[in-house]
């Protein structure tokens, strides 16, 4: 019989997650409970705050007596994420419900990030329908608005736990039974100004036997595609579009973090790097750009979203990163550089058109690369040319079969 875990403040919210454990065993699935609360529990839990706390290297008693809910939570998170996987690994549950306020779904998102893809995980709580990012990361965790308060039980909140419930005990019970064909399984990255190239080098791929990821590099795309890489999922990396150290090192709005271009090389993954949309930072609103950048080279991209050209100064540093993180490397890594122009912008006629600017990011990559492992390439073409998304699909294939 399928198991879904409940973990939450059993104390505070004893009636209400009660209500969740009756209605999940109505549907003939079995309960295991985590208390994550700080005293005693309104019913017996299979794992009591206790072993939450041990696993953080606490005691649950010290920790209740001072009496700080933001210790509480910080602890108690920390024994969740260390608890949770384990307990997973173990077959003590098949997916896992929560639900509360920020705390409760600060306390228990990031254990529910550390299970693999495909888990079910159902997040009921009041922060569902603002920005999710740092509860969700990279994870498949569904955010559930819980319209009203979480604590107590009435006409509207019984509804939302029922329907969070009806979703998880969907998903615990009925399995996929069509299988796709396995596949190799390749990463892209892609941006709008480098979708031409993408697209060119995904059908290069795909009719030859690949399946192709592809990862908007918008922060947490690049973010994404780490995290499975890392997980083990991919066997080959096709990052063309590495516009997100742009934002990273100038302070856009769509950086991925310190750590992005890390996990091929770390996992000894195949992989074919580029330097599509670096000639850009991203920020929202025209009127939000910093007041620190007037006068520069900015571009309307829609509404919403405002294009910034980089400068000299930038494409060294953001070169300079790039032959960092390249320089992990051990094995199977080619970067290709498109000499016409790096996104659809960079071309002769465009607004981001920059001889300079490129030539200096492109130096930096030639001078700094280690070529004894590093495979660099360069063409006499801009990124959106299809020989050249070819050519780096095949480099890639190369790689993966050498």
């Amino acid at each position: 019989m399928k198991t879904i875990a409940i973990a939450g403040t059993f104390d505070t919210k004893g009636a209400e997650y009660s209500y969740v454990k009756e209605l999940i065993e109505s549907l003939g699935l079995d309960t295991f409970t985590i208390h994550t609360g700080v005293f005693d529990p309104t019913f017996k839990p299979d794992v009591s705050n206790s072993e939450v706390a041990e696993a953080a290297g606490t005691d649950i008693r010290t920790l209740a007596s001072k009496k700080d809910r933001a210790l509480a939570t910080e602890v108690l998170s920390k024994g969740m994420e260390k608890l949770l996987p384990e307990l997973y690994k173990q077959g003590k549950f098949d997916g896992i419900i929560s639900f509360g306020g920020s705390g409760g779904t600060s306390l228990v998102t990031p254990a529910m990030r550390t299970l693999p893809i495909g888990v079910p995980k159902v997040m009921v709580s009041t922060v569902a329908s603002g920005n999710t990012s740092q509860y969700v990361g990279t994870s498949d965790i569904i955010m559930m608005p819980s319209v009203v308060d979480v604590a107590g039980l009435n006409s509207i909140s019984t509804k939302i736990f029922s329907n969070a419930v009806f979703a998880i005990a969907g998903m615990v019970k009925f399995e996929n039974t069509k299988v796709m064909d396995k596949k190799p399984l390749i990463a892209a990255t892609m941006f709008g100004v480098t979708t031409p190239c993408v697209t060119a080098a995904r059908e290069y791929l795909e009719a030859r036997g690949y399946e192709v990821l592809v990862f908007h590099a918008t922060g947490i795309g690049g973010q994404s595609m780490e995290a499975l890489i890392d997980a083990g999922f991919i066997e080959g990396v096709l990052d063309l579009t590495t516009t997100e150290w742009a934002d990273e090192i100038i302070g856009g709005v769509l950086n991925a973090g310190p750590h992005r271009l890390e996990a091929a090389a770390r996992n000894h993954i195949p992989q074919v790097v580029s330097v599509g949309a670096l000639d850009m930072c991203n920020f929202g609103p025209y009127d939000t750009v910093p007041r620190k950048f007037e006068g520069r080279n900015l571009y309307k991209h829609n509404p919403t979203v405002t294009l910034m050209r980089t400068n000299i100064e930038e494409n060294e540093a953001i070169g300079k990163k790039l032959v960092e993180k390249l320089n992990m490397a051990k094995e199977k890594t080619a970067l290709f550089l498109p000499l016409k122009g790096v996104s659809g912008i960079d071309v002769e006629g465009q607004p981001f058109y920059g001889v300079e600017e490129d030539k200096v990011l492109f130096d930096i990559l030639r001078n700094g690369i280690n070529k004894n492992v590093v495979e660099v390439v360069e063409m006499d073409c801009a990124i959106n040319d299809v020989k050249f998304a070819e050519a780096a699909a095949q480099k890639l294939i190369d790689l993966m079969n050498k």
